[in-house]
């Protein structure tokens, strides 16, 4: 017998406030929560055991028949926190979404940031670091690149979208869930980077370097993606070793920053011998 909590219905309860709230960065930077909206990030959430905190969802809508076993009210988290599941109203689900046809369900997960040491940790790692990308499109996809390529883990600069905004989150469909992301100073983090024996390496349209004659199997890489109009800072830039280009023998100008890493990063991969054969 599943054992929900009492149902809300109005806007005013405090909990759909707090909820709500995390729709905005100062809240969910403070609270170190943020929201997950529609059934396949939450199922992600859950089979990755990601810390929850609660679930709420349409109780008319049949959501819960894609739970057939998570929803049961006793479901633990990280470090044996309980998540409540909690059935609300339709006009809860529409306040705590920023869609405009929301899901009949979302979650309140937890923060749980990379530990700046583990980045160092991995031999031969390979890092996605991104620098003023803004577009959450962007950074959603290339967290979702750097997961699937089996990258160690995503640093976020300085000037780039959050990773907990809910569109950056639906970009990353999950994958968030599977590769560790830090926030960080690159002023700080690249030079360390370095010191540890990672190479970092750019992307520039003037480079003379093809990215297929870089070894990106010898040591720890560290791949930093500028601006989707500027490029790399010029701050950043200078803890760059190497700028390596991508071919192109058709006629475009450049590639979507997206598009760069995914290609970058799942060329790592080939060199390292990590696809699946």
């Amino acid at each position: 017998m599943r054992n929900y909590e009492p149902y809300i219905s109005s806007l005013s309860n405090p909990r759909v406030k707090e909820w709500a709230k995390l729709l905005e960065r100062k809240y969910r930077d403070r609270e170190g929560k943020f929201l997950l909206e529609g059934i396949h990030l939450v199922k992600e959430a859950l089979a990755a055991g990601w810390p929850l905190e609660v679930v709420a969802f349409d109780e008319g809508s049949g959501v819960l028949e894609q739970f057939p076993e998570e929803a049961d009210g006793s479901l633990e988290g990280v470090g044996g926190r309980r998540c409540a599941w909690i059935p609300v109203s339709p006009d809860i689900i529409a306040k705590c979404s920023e869609t405009g046809t929301p899901q009949p369900i979302f979650a309140v997960a937890l923060k749980r940031p990379l530990e700046e040491e583990k980045l160092y940790s991995v031999e031969r790692g390979l890092v996605a670091v991104l620098d003023g990308v803004q577009d959450p499109g962007n950074v959603g996809t290339i967290v979702r690149s750097a997961a699937a390529s089996g990258a160690t883990a995503v640093v976020l600069g300085k000037g780039t979208a959050d990773l907990y905004n809910p569109k950056t989150i639906r970009a990353t469909m999950g994958a968030l869930f599977h590769v560790p992301v830090l926030e960080a100073n690159l002023g700080e983090l690249l030079p360390q980077a370095a010191s540890h024996g990672a190479a970092i390496v750019g992307t520039s349209l003037q480079a003379a370097r093809s990215c297929y004659g870089y070894d990106f199997a010898a040591r720890s890489v560290w791949l930093v993606f500028g601006n989707e109009g500027a490029g790399l800072s010029e701050a950043v830039g200078e803890f760059v070793h190497t700028n390596v280009i991508i071919p192109m023998t058709g006629r475009a100008e450049s590639l979507n920053v997206a598009m760069a890493a995914t290609v970058l990063l799942f060329e790592a991969q080939r060199q390292r011998g990590l696809t699946q054969q």
